[in-house]
This record gives C-alpha cells, sequence and structure tokens, in this order.
C-alpha cells in the first residue's frame, strides 16, 4: 500500500545526538530535509554539531562532496534542546542508548505529539521494539529503524515491525529511508532483528576456530577482510 503523503517529509526530528543521532541528522539533512536535532544539554549539542562537521569535512576532502553541499547539510539541522519543537516535526527517530527503560520514558515524552506524526522510530540493535511501542497510546505509529554505524556510510536500514505498527506507518518510514539514499528492508520484531542475528553466531564461530587452534587471531581476522 502506498502512503499519500509527500515522498520527502520534514522537518524530521532527531533526538539524540551522539553517534548514530548526528549520522542520522547528517544523512536526512543532505537529502534535502530539514531536520530538528534534538538533545538534553546545549553541551550534547555542541559534541553532536562537531561530529556532523567533521563527517562532512571528510567527505569534502575526499572530493565525495562539495564544501557548498557540506554547508547546506548543516544549514538544514536546527540544534535545539526544546522537547515542544517535536510540535512541528512529522515524523520522529529516537536514537538515544540502548537502555530499554531509557527508550520507554522518552516514548512516553514524545507521546503527545504522536498523532501529528507519521510514524514514530526507535534506532535499536537489540531491543524489543514492541516492548518499547508499548509505552506509547498510539502504538501504531510505532516501528524500529535499524541504522548501522557509520550511518553516513551504510547503506542499509531495518524497518522493524512491531507487533501494532501499522501499514502506513511502515510505508512512511521505508519511504523516508528510501529517500534518504538508504535501501530499506522489513523484518519482525525479533532479538537481533535479521543483520545481528547472522553476524552474532559468526562471532562466537570465530571465538571457537581461534580455541580449538585452527588459526591464529590475526590470519582469522585476514580470512574475514579479505
Amino acid at each position: 500500500m502506498k502512503s499519500e503523503r509527500a515522498a520527502v517529509p520534514g522537518p524530521v526530528a532527531v533526538i539524540g545526538s551522539g553517534t548514530m543521532g548526528s549520522g542520522i541528522a547528517q544523512v536526512v539533512a543532505a537529502s534535502g530535509i530539514n531536520v530538528l536535532l534534538i538533545d538534553r544539554t546545549e553541551a550534547d549539542l555542541r559534541r553532536g554539531r562537531s561530529t556532523i562537521e567533521a563527517s562532512l569535512d571528510r567527505l569534502v576532502s575526499k572530493e565525495t562532496i562539495s564544501r557548498s553541499d557540506a554547508d547546506q547539510t548543516l544549514s538544514r539541522i536546527e540544534f535545539t534542546v526544546e522537547f515542544d519543537s517535536l510540535a512541528r516535526a512529522t515524523s520522529v527517530i529516537e536514537a538515544v542508548f540502548e537502555d530499554l527503560s531509557v527508550k520507554k520514558q522518552l516514548i512516553e515524552q514524545i507521546d503527545p505529539h504522536v498523532e501529528s506524526l507519521q510514524f514514530l522510530a526507535t534506532n535499536t540493535s537489540s531491543l524489543s521494539v514492541t516492548e518499547i511501542a508499548a509505552s506509547s497510546a498510539s502504538p501504531s505509529k510505532v516501528l524500529g529503524m535499524h541504522f548501522f554505524n557509520p550511518v553516513p556510510v551504510l547503506p542499509l536500514v531495518e524497518i522493524v515491525r512491531a507487533s501494532k505498527t501499522s501499514e502506513t506507518a511502515l510505508e512512511a518510514a521505508r519511504e523516508l529511508a528510501e529517500t534518504i539514499g538508504k535501501t530499506p528492508v522489513f523484518v519482525n520484531d525479533s532479538p537481533g532483528f535479521v543483520a545481528n542475528r547472522l553476524l552474532i553466531p559468526m562471532i562466537n564461530e570465530a571465538v571457537c576456530v581461534l580455541e580449538a587452534g585452527v588459526a591464529e587471531r590475526d590470519d582469522i581476522d585476514t580470512i574475514m577482510k579479505l
């Protein structure tokens, strides 16, 4: 089912200006969408801004983008500690650290604004999206968007369907992911989703190979890299 909403919504609110949040804000802004980057303190936001500026500078130095592109991307990001600015957002992606209680409390804070949103996404690699969504009075709008680090580089986004997520919300998240140049895939809510569910057994097996004396540590690393 196709969403009737505009393919390029905005502004998109990103909550949390750490590694993941700043990366998400950067790629959204680089696609031409205005961003509200929200965090608890001005100091947090300054660190987030520095992270984005350093990332953009690297892209300019590699001639991946122009200086003008970098400046325009940064100009589309509004750095704010004002939580009420969510009233202007069309969608929200929270990217605070991986703590279930913190994320659930944040969802409760966002809830007064959720009716006006296309979707409310939690960026998590391991937590239950269904459990996080249970903190909202509108769980049909809550879903997962699992971005991968570094966000400006890696193309995959797992869009996680919680038990009550609506198809309309999922479609809006897919449209946003494609608009910002990512490759979205839909997955159901399950521990580790797909990428980490495949990755962790492989890492564990590497430890078993080392323990069994099949190869040395650096040689195992070389085999996997090449």
